[in-house]
């Protein structure tokens, strides 16, 4: 685990965001649901979120200025064969949160349940 765990702290948001993005498109979901899934998450606003993107920040960058929602223990589940609650590496875990969001929307779950509302 520790050499993905130096991936996913290496990995950056601008790389990943458009791949989150066709993911959710591809299955009739839109960016602005995908903003809110990462603003529910990280805390962040629009701009926030826009600079990060700009800047090239890593996920260890981001998520270390993050202010992660208080009700991110409640995502559960599976994500490539682990569950999420489960995971020690807090960064990583911060990265399959995100993975995890973005899966049950782009498998179309209301956005309210998305974001544990």
């Amino acid at each position: 685990m520790a050499r993905s765990a130096g991936r996913f702290r290496t990995m950056t948001l601008a790389t990943v965001y458009p791949l989150y993005l066709a993911k959710v498109e591809k299955k009739g979901r839109t960016r602005d649901e995908l903003d809110a899934v990462i603003r529910w998450l990280s805390g962040f606003d629009d701009v926030e979120v826009g600079r990060h993107i700009a800047d090239g920040s890593t996920f260890e960058e981001f998520f270390a200025a993050a202010r992660l929602n208080d009700h991110a223990s409640l995502i559960t589940g599976m994500i490539c064969g682990v569950r999420v609650e489960t995971i020690e590496d807090p960064i990583v875990q911060r990265v399959r949160y995100l993975d995890k969001l973005v899966d049950e929307l782009a498998k179309g779950r209301p956005l309210a349940k998305v974001l544990r509302a």
